[in-house]
């Protein structure tokens, strides 16, 4: 019995192969980056998350959300924050290696809050980038990337992206 049982195990787990699909069009990830504000000698450190559905092997549609920084600046704690909405266009180079690009709108929302009064301003405006992303495997790659989500910002990042 013993052996019936482990032979239906051995099949079941060398059949299981079989059964991989390939990732599909949905992915997510994270990244950790710096951004450098015009004026301002220090660059802040960035993190987010993104989430996009590939709808063609070359384009997709991507959401992200970032904190481009926390600066203390004359007197004031400030946060700035950035939610896009992206087009991106990738163009394979070999070797596991895309080049891609990205056009979209996203949403700047600044807080700067000094002896205990918050002020708050927000603009909306396009941003752009390039980036390099290289995939581990079908269903993991890294990316890095330089952004440009307002005239005075640019934010540098690195990221980790899962295709589901």
């Amino acid at each position: 019995m013993f052996k019936k049982i482990a032979a239906v195990a051995a099949l079941m787990i060398a059949s299981s192969s079989a059964f991989a699909v390939e990732p599909g069009a949905l992915y997510a990830g994270v990244d950790i980056g710096k951004t450098k504000i015009d004026d301002w000698s220090d660059r802040e450190t960035s993190y987010g998350a993104f989430v996009g559905y590939k709808f063609h092997p070359n384009f997709a549609a991507e959401f992200g959300y970032r904190r481009l920084g926390d600066a203390e600046a004359f007197g004031a704690d400030i946060k700035v924050d950035q939610a896009s909405l992206s087009l991106i266009g990738s163009l394979p180079l070999g070797n596991n290696f895309d080049l891609y690009g990205r056009l979209g709108y996203n949403r700047l929302e600044a807080d700067a809050k000094a002896r205990g009064i918050t002020v708050s301003e927000s603009e909306s405006r396009a941003v752009y980038g390039v980036g390099v992303s290289y995939a581990f495997t079908p269903a993991i790659s890294a990316r890095i990337e330089a952004q440009k989500p307002a005239s005075e910002f640019t934010n540098y990042s690195a990221g980790i992206v899962f295709k589901f």
